[in-house]
């Protein structure tokens, strides 16, 4: 099976590393096109898996984009959509895996009498995308898709809120690898030296820095917790966010917690600085359409709280691998906290719990095998 893989992105995203996943079984057989060049470019030539950046000229359009916006941007996406429908008479299928991948793949497939699949990362709803990026996106995916591969349940549910057409969709969870996140505990404790935490509780938040990831709530409940509960921020702004960043460290010296929170920008060794936490907090306000990171913690063996919406209320049950909490509730948070500092057993067995159930529900090898399964019977059906 030949496949051409699109992505938006030259930055390794949630999105990203999912398809990095998808896409190492087909190694030989396929290409990765990008539309911008960066470090994921990068990440899959360390994985052996062929990538072309198809254009360097950024695509002027964003979640909140009107109809005008999205106008605008079909002249220079020409040269691009051109230069992908050639590319797609040498594979089998086209793979779209970020909706400026699904606007170009459309085309491409209607052009190159290639099957579309897409694979939805994102909860359509307004409080993500503009009505006009939502519409477009769900009558391209109705049109031209033959199936659309959903991260989640939530995912879903919002597709067909939206208008999507139930039949040509299926829920596949992201896949890990579990061996990746097993980590030597000599090698943790020179970590938490490192970065000067020993003796601390630490409670560890890994996203880009935006204000729908609420970073700002875990100060908050910081405020609100014990004095030897320290947090790490892991990641940037992305998106022209830094005025949030900003607003961050101003909430940090406002709450005299300059000692208490650190700021570590984005790294590459996630797992073993989720190891090195005591907790792990997710902390949206709005729906998160899966939580790699929720399930990235359990691997590591570490209980996690998360907000109570979208994928990870299908990640986790409250109590028995992890902890839920309200979206944007500081004080609940701060409470979830000092159960995991004072309640040590109890968190324990939870967290033992959440690894077993990661281990069980996303090993990679499952995950591929389903998809495999469903590529197969697009193809079946495209060559009937």
């Amino acid at each position: 099976m030949k496949i051409l893989f699109l992505d938006q992105s030259g930055k390794p995203g949630g999105a990203e590393l999912c398809l990095l996943d998808i896409a190492k079984p087909y190694r030989h057989d396929a290409l990765v096109g990008l539309f911008a060049d960066g470090s994921f470019k990068h990440l899959l030539q360390q994985n052996s898996i062929p990538v072309e950046v198809l254009t360097t000229q950024a695509i002027q359009v964003r979640k909140e984009s009107s109809l005008i916006q999205g106008l605008k941007s079909l002249g220079q996406l020409t040269p691009l959509i051109t230069k992908v429908v050639k590319k797609a008479h040498e594979y089998d299928l086209i793979y779209a895996n970020t909706q400026k991948a699904l606007v170009v793949g459309a085309i491409a497939s209607f052009l190159s009498h290639r099957p579309l699949v897409y694979h939805l990362h994102d909860i359509l709803s307004p409080e993500h995308f503009s009505q006009t990026n939502i519409h477009i996106a769900v009558n391209l995916a109705n049109n031209f898709a033959s199936l659309i591969i959903a991260n989640s349940q939530a995912s879903k549910a919002a597709f067909m809120q939206a208008g999507g057409r139930p039949n040509i969709i299926e829920v596949v969870y992201n896949g890990f690898e579990p061996k990746i996140y097993q980590n030597h505990q000599s090698d943790i404790n020179k970590l938490q030296q490192h970065l000067g935490l020993q003796g601390k509780f630490i409670v560890g938040h890994f996203s880009r820095l935006a204000p729908w990831k609420g970073q700002h709530i875990l100060i908050a409940a910081l405020a609100q917790s014990l004095q030897e509960v320290t947090a790490i921020l892991v990641g940037d702004a992305l998106f022209g966010e830094q005025d949030y960043v900003q607003q961050l460290h101003q909430q940090v010296t406002e709450l005299g917690l300059e000692n208490r929170v650190k700021f570590l920008g984005f790294r590459s060794d996630i797992p073993q600085l989720m190891a090195a936490c005591d907790l792990v907090a997710h902390t949206s306000t709005s729906p998160e359409p899966f939580g790699r990171v929720i399930v990235e913690a359990m691997l590591c063996g570490k209980p996690v709280v998360a907000a109570k919406a979208g994928g990870a209320m299908e990640l986790i049950e409250h109590g028995l691998n992890g902890f839920l909490v309200t979206p944007g509730e500081p004080q609940e948070l701060a409470q979830v906290i000092t159960t995991c500092l004072q309640e040590t057993e109890i968190t324990a067995s939870i967290a033992n719990n959440a690894s077993i159930t990661a281990s069980e529900r996303f090993d990679i090898a499952t995950i591929n095998q389903q998809i495999a399964q469903l590529l197969k019977s697009v193809l079946d059906i495209s060559r009937n």
